[in-house]
């Protein structure tokens, strides 16, 4: 089978190699010249692909993020930079021998159904290169092209931004600090890159303002005991904790722990609508530069003047010299046909979320489209593994009404949980989602089974934290090494952090305890000596 794949960043990597798992035959296009996608960075903008600041550094730690058959290199930080991810992505294309199959810079201009399409499944993928179209036809597509692309600009609610004198602009545009000593800045947003542009540019501009409409849980990269945040929270026993629980327990407990590190009323960051989880927002720092004074939050901005920005409170912010909006983006798929995705309210209904319901046949799938409580890498290949192995007929396709009967149920548990936000369309729960995808082609461990023959595995895979290699034990693709990955996790957070390893040094108890026993050892020895005599 021929297999298209569109774009060459995490997922589209990781979808060429589970097509040649399965011995299907990939062609992945790339529009640009290069692998990376979102996190390869470049000082230009460039049209059509994502764009990061220069100093961006991963919100989930490398143990959580890796491709479940190759972790990443030991002397890894825990949170990596963008580079270092990049170094990351050449490596698992260079390990995998998969560069050979991506064409770069090829545009694809459209991908549409065959004629006989009812029968064959097939598609007729046009794309263009150097000025000249060329059209192959493909028994399947899988859609890698990623949900950053295109800013979100919700200017018309602010009439007033079209007489503002000041400079404004997406942060999909914003690069680094340079050029924003002493201004005073506004950034729209409450997501972790207007936290993370917020905290960049308090130590150059001369104030920045953050504004949000909702608020936001805050939590620190470096969590309980100075572990990563993610290792804590993603495990099936704190998983099976938050989705069990009523409703209001949960939100309680969520909102205690978030609240241990800093009490976010007072900082003006506590979420409006706490019964409805999202995605928290990771920053270090934002605390500490709110407290400082350099980050001052606001509450929703309702326009701008010519020099000032007007908030709900009433209060008005004047001499403002940039405004950030930093809102997200809008999800589209150009290539597509309308009668194949259609996006409403920037959310599409997709089985599995991953196959648009009304295909005749199941070739088509949208790989990354998805925003989980977790890692997206580890999720992508998931999603890729399920998806190729759709296509051979190896993994069960329901019925249409089975199909719709997902989606619709699927719908009500998201809105139960994470509303129905502009900016929570994406999310899913990570754990759930994972071991659903890993039920349905076999490669889900049974942990019950495995505390009676292997307890120690059991243990780690219940309590601690659900690392891709979970989804290596058993099944297709099964891969030897996974069992002492998971069971040295643990030993490489700790390596990443601890290099400098000091001598132990004996406590005073254990000092006393030496000394006491030497004593009663002397005293016995003393006692037999004089027996004798």
């Amino acid at each position: 089978m021929k297999i298209a794949v569109i774009g060459a960043g995490l997922s589209g990597l990781t979808c060429i190699k589970c097509c040649l798992d399965e011995g299907l035959d990939p062609t992945c296009f790339e529009r640009s010249d290069d692998i990376g996608g979102v996190w390869r960075f470049s000082n230009d903008i460039e049209d059509g692909r994502a764009s990061i600041y220069q100093s961006v550094v991963s919100n989930t730690s490398k143990e959580m993020m890796c491709f479940s058959d190759f972790p990443f290199p030991e002397n890894y930080p825990n949170f990596v930079h963008n580079s270092k991810m990049l170094e990351y992505q050449r490596k698992y294309a260079e390990e995998f021998n998969l560069l050979k199959y991506i064409q770069f810079k090829t545009i694809v201009i459209s991908a549409k159904k065959c004629k006989d399409f009812e029968s064959s499944g097939r598609w007729n993928v046009t794309t263009e290169k150097d000025g000249k179209q060329e059209t192959t036809i493909f028994d399947g597509v899988m859609v890698c092209s990623g949900h950053h692309i295109d800013p979100y600009y919700p200017l018309e609610s602010y009439p007033g931004i079209k007489q503002f004198r000041g400079q404004y602009f997406h942060s999909h545009q914003y690069k680094n600090s340079d050029g924003f000593k002493g201004k005073r800045v506004v950034i729209v947003g409450m997501g972790n890159s207007a936290a993370d542009i917020a905290v960049e540019l308090s130590r150059t501009a001369s104030q920045v303002f953050l504004s949000t409409r909702r608020g936001a849980w805050v939590i620190s990269r470096v969590f309980d005991q100075g572990y990563p945040w993610d290792i804590c929270f993603d495990t099936r026993f704190e998983n099976f904790k938050r989705n069990t629980l009523p409703m209001g327990i949960t939100a309680f407990l969520i909102e205690a722990k978030m609240n241990q590190w800093f009490c976010h009323a007072n900082y003006g960051l506590q979420p409006v609508d706490r019964t409805q989880f999202k995605e928290p927002l990771i920053n270090d720092e934002l605390p500490s530069r709110i407290t400082c004074g350099f980050v001052v939050v606001k509450p929703a901005v309702i326009d701008f003047t010519e020099t000032a920005a007007k908030f709900d409170d009433g209060s008005i912010e004047e001499n403002i010299d940039v405004v950030i909006f930093a809102t997200g983006y809008s999800f589209s798929f150009p290539f597509l046909d309308e009668s194949i995705i259609k996006m409403e309210n920037n959310k599409a209904n997709l089985y599995k979320y991953i196959v648009p319901p009304t295909l005749e046949k199941p070739t088509l799938g949208i790989i990354g489209l998805i925003q989980p409580l977790g890692p997206i890498m580890p999720t992508a290949e998931l999603q890729g593994r399920w998806l190729t192995r759709v296509f051979k007929g190896l993994c069960p396709y329901p019925p249409l009404n089975m199909v719709m009967d997902d989606i619709a149920k699927k719908n009500k548990t998201f809105i139960k949980r994470f509303g129905t936000k502009r900016e929570n369309r994406l999310q899913v729960d990570f754990i759930e989602y994972l071991d659903e995808l890993a039920a349905d082609i076999g490669v889900l461990p049974n942990i019950y089974s495995l505390f009676l023959s292997d307890p120690l595995l059991a243990l780690a895979l219940y309590f601690g934290p659900c690392t891709p290699m979970h989804y290596r034990l058993v099944g297709p693709g099964k891969w030897r090494p996974a069992r002492e990955i998971i069971m040295t996790t643990w030993d490489r957070i700790v390596k990443a952090t601890k290099t400098r390893v000091l001598k132990k040094r004996e406590s005073s108890f254990s000092f006393v305890t030496k000394v006491l026993g030497a004593l009663c050892v002397l005293a016995v020895f003393v006692a037999m000596v004089m027996c004798k005599y």
